[in-house]
């Protein structure tokens, strides 16, 4: 028997069968005296509605993207000089084809200025100020008024966002060049696919209407409201965790160019006020810059390394204080596992999946695509900028993993930029980081405290919106309690990170391509009556899904198990790490107090 649902009334999550209708009555909507589709709350208001079914999700979602693509074309002949223009001009050039004509190009323009326009009053009175009485076509271009960037910024912002280029030698003095290379081509192929899988989930579920700002939006529209709180938490702590571990090797990087002359407590002190500066900066559009400058300075700073490792040797006492190795040995590579004298943190098993935890760290990015996402002019670019970033990511890493180990084999430290030699180069290596490494600390902050505001302080404790006044000097008075927070964590539990970048992203479209495929005859979301119509629901439901779709979600379900296996792991040798460093009979002291822990 069919179950149908009327807009506006509430349901269970999308994993249950939907119920019969109940809740209130949703309204019409007039415009220029035609009967328009029923109208339900849109906008950030609509993010968390649990009364929208996925199918109404889908429908919008479809139709956003039709629009968008309209809208790219004309963007592209009003901006020639954009790679997207440069590339159409040259297709039309070769093919002559591809072009608008004039009357096309007139009519283009118009509806640009038009949207152009309706921005700028949006911008000017708020965007709660648009009434029930504007088109739809004027509320999703008010909608669309933030939505900026272009697959070139995502470029930048996911080469800015992925962090690990540094540990790469210290994973192949922990593995051998053979595990090393073959791990870093696995575990790059693995973190595009869980790109890949947040770039399908939101063409399919993402629209003015209802949009997408975090990461657990998608899930909500798949799994329901409670799988939404546990990611928004479980993304918020990964966020808040890799802002601490940058805290702490941003105050190494500075008490070594102070040569330790600073309480080590003061300098972190001191990065931590420099964060909270940081927290003036709302929009990613304007980090940018930031991370546009970042990508060449990590350039000149993996220079100054190879220039020192293929001329220096390294600075032995930063090692032998840091970590597990004690005595001055000749310089040793091995193509497999390196035996226990030579590992710097923990030995057997466990360094094994110490390496692959510094791996899967310098994949951490996926996380942040979905607001990456959120903020594209074009969001179907956003393969351009992630299929480029990541190739480059990767020849950085085994490159500049295989070269460093070459030169300085078992003294090739996680800390690599710390036992530069001779000072002038470290100096010089340091201060680049420096600056590198503060980029990446408010991309994380920005990301993470928007995360925290959207989802506890606005939704829970109904805060204002962050774009309004009010909502703008909440954002400017909590961000120092974030630093502060992150700042203690820093210096109690260093170096610890959890890793969910493999799992979230496979669990969301492991569900998003069952709920899809279990789509029955007949059924679907009607715009007019506002009325979505499925036909069962429940585990029949999804064990449907599932077998109409079998290679895809089979292989999707063991890459989960995978992912979760690997983070588990991970996460455990991590520790293990810390006991052997820091604990009893370790050899480091933690990070409060006056000492430099090098």
């Amino acid at each position: 028997m069919s179950t149908v649902v009327p807009l506006g009334f509430p349901h269970p999550s999308a994993i249950e069968p939907l119920e019969a209708p109940y809740g209130e009555k949703a309204e019409h909507v007039v415009t220029d005296g035609i009967p328009q589709i029923r109208q339900r709350v849109w906008g950030l208001a609509a993010r968390t509605d649990a009364t929208v079914t996925f199918e109404e999700f889908v429908y919008w979602a479809k139709e956003e993207r039709l629009i968008e693509e309209e809208e790219n074309k004309r963007y592209i002949q009003k901006n020639p000089n954009t790679v997207g223009g440069r590339v159409s001009g040259l297709v039309k050039k070769l093919t002559g084809k591809g072009g608008q004509s004039s009357k096309e190009l007139r009519e283009g323009n118009a509806n640009s200025e038009k949207e152009e326009a309706v921005a700028a009053q949006t911008a000017a009175h708020g965007r709660n100020s648009v009434d029930m009485t504007v088109t739809n076509e004027e509320w999703r271009i008010a909608a669309r008024a933030l939505r900026t960037s272009s697959w070139g910024t995502i470029f930048y912002l996911i080469t800015t966002d992925i962090l690990g280029w540094s540990g790469a030698p210290f994973v192949f003095a922990s593995v051998g060049y053979g595990a090393g290379v073959a791990l870093y081509v696995i575990f790059g192929l693995a973190a595009a696919f869980a790109g890949y899988n947040l770039w399908r989930v939101f063409l399919a579920l993402d629209s003015s209407r209802f949009p997408m700002l975090s990461f657990g939006d998608p899930f909500l529209r798949i799994y329901g409201k409670k799988s939404r709180h546990f990611i928004n938490f479980g993304q918020s702590l990964q966020q808040f965790l890799t802002v601490a571990v940058l805290i702490n090797g941003q105050s190494l990087v500075l008490a070594q160019l102070a040569s330790s002359k600073i309480c080590y407590s003061a300098v972190m002190i001191i990065i931590m006020i420099i964060g909270m500066i940081s927290g003036s900066l709302r929009a990613l559009q304007h980090l940018g810059w930031m991370c546009n400058l970042s990508v060449w300075l990590n350039v000149v700073s993996f220079i100054i390394i190879l220039v020192s490792c293929t001329h220096y040797e390294p600075l032995y006492e930063v090692i032998f204080n840091s970590t597990l190795i004690k005595t001055l040995e000749p310089i040793v590579t091995f193509a497999g596992q390196p035996p226990a004298q030579y590992q710097q943190q923990v030995v057997g098993f466990a360094s094994q999946f110490g390496a692959i935890n510094v791996m899967v760290y310098a994949y951490s990015g996926a996380l942040l695509f979905v607001a990456f996402l959120a903020e594209m002019r074009h969001p179907m670019d956003f393969w351009k900028g992630l299929f480029i970033a990541q190739l480059f990511i990767g020849v950085v890493y085994i490159f500049f993993g295989v070269f460093v180990y070459s030169q300085w084999g078992q003294y090739s430290a996680s800390n690599i930029g710390n036992v530069v030699n001779p000072l002038r180069l470290q100096q010089a290596g340091n201060v680049l980081g420096l600056l590198t490494g503060f980029f990446a600390i408010f991309l994380y902050f920005n990301i993470g405290m928007k995360t925290v505001y959207l989802e506890v302080f606005q939704e829970i404790l109904h805060f204002p919106p962050i774009t309004s006044r009010k909502g703008r000097f909440l954002w400017w008075g909590l961000g120092p309690m974030y630093w502060i927070v992150a700042f203690v964590v820093a210096a109690a539990v260093p170096n610890l990170n959890l890793n969910f970048t493999y799992s979230f992203p496979a669990i969301l479209y492991f569900g998003y391509i069952v709920q899809e495929a279990a789509a029955l005859p007949g059924e679907g979301f009607d715009p007019v009556t506002g009325v979505t119509t499925r036909h069962d629901g429940g585990t029949k439901r999804w064990i449907r899904g599932f077998m109409k779709r079998p290679i895809l979600a089979g292989a999707t379900f063991i890459y989960i198990l995978m992912a979760l296996a690997t983070s588990g792991m991970g996460t455990w040798a991590a520790v293990e790490g810390l006991i052997s460093i820091f604990g009893p009979d370790g050899t480091v002291a933690t990070s409060f107090g006056c000492s430099t822990p090098l």
